[in-house]
């Protein structure tokens, strides 16, 4: 049984009999996008945010969904119509549930949700990558995961794109600097493996120091299988007579899912 968003009005607080719980079936997993306070300072008027399945997932920590909050002129007017602009509107984050459900049939490696928590946990080194039995899916295939769990209630972190498609694979990118002086910029790095290529992700934004290692997360567009060649890019946003060189002595790239 799969909850999508499932709303708080008259749920919080009462009775299992009367609210989606984890004694409702075999198997309960949940999608959490919407656990926002309506009203702000009043407590929460939209969705839950508590655990009430055997695996609930926050998708962007569940709460706000990437591109939800941008302009509501551009979101109304549409490419799939003004219908389907206003009503993603005026519950965009809501819905965002049915679609991450939709998009991960498509996508049945995708989705990976990490055991955490907190989202603030998962935004560390303290959840990742997966544990050695893995981690489950979020969506239509979650109940792969059935009979591999310990807790009472587990509660699932992951990201997603801003639009169809949504899911996204999460790699650690740890990276040392190589050079002959500390100069103000930025490094991109892009990945490039067997199952495809990534855009370029910023890893550090400041001052880069050479000899330091700088570690950052990237939640790709795809699922890159092995890698093939990391790509590295610096800039130091400004004009410099002295024309600064800057490297990259390793780049390790750890994926998620395996480790």
């Amino acid at each position: 049984l799969s909850g999508l968003d499932p709303a708080q009005p008259y749920f919080q607080g009462t009775p299992i009999e009367v609210r989606l719980d984890k004694s409702d079936a075999e198997f309960v997993d949940v999608i959490h996008t919407d656990s926002a306070p309506t009203i702000p300072y009043l407590g929460k008027y939209s969705a839950l945010l508590t655990a009430i399945g055997h695996l609930d997932f926050y998708p962007n920590g569940g709460e706000q969904m990437p591109a939800c909050g941008k302009n509501p002129v551009s979101q109304i007017v549409d490419l799939d119509g003004i219908w389907e602009g206003t009503r993603d509107f005026v519950a965009c984050n809501h819905l965002r549930s049915y679609k991450y459900y939709s998009d991960s049939i498509i996508y049945p490696d995708g989705f990976l949700g990490y055991t955490c928590a907190s989202y603030a946990g998962f935004e560390t080194e303290n959840c990742f990558p997966c544990p050695q039995g893995g981690c489950p899916n979020m969506g239509h295939f979650a109940d792969k995961f059935k009979g591999k769990y310990n807790n009472d209630f587990l509660k699932l972190y992951l990201n997603t794109g801003e639009a169809k498609d949504f899911a996204l694979w999460r790699y650690k990118v740890t990276m040392t600097l190589s050079g002959k002086s500390k100069v103000k910029g930025y490094v991109n790095i892009a990945l490039y493996g067997s199952g495809g290529n990534t855009r370029q992700h910023q890893i550090v934004k400041g001052t880069l120091q050479p000899d330091n290692t700088y570690m950052s997360f990237i939640d790709a567009e795809v699922n890159i299988g092995t890698v093939t060649k990391v790509k590295f890019l610096w800039n130091n946003n400004r004009l410099n007579p002295t024309f600064p060189k800057l490297g990259a002595a390793t780049i390790t790239v750890q994926a998620g899912e395996n480790g």
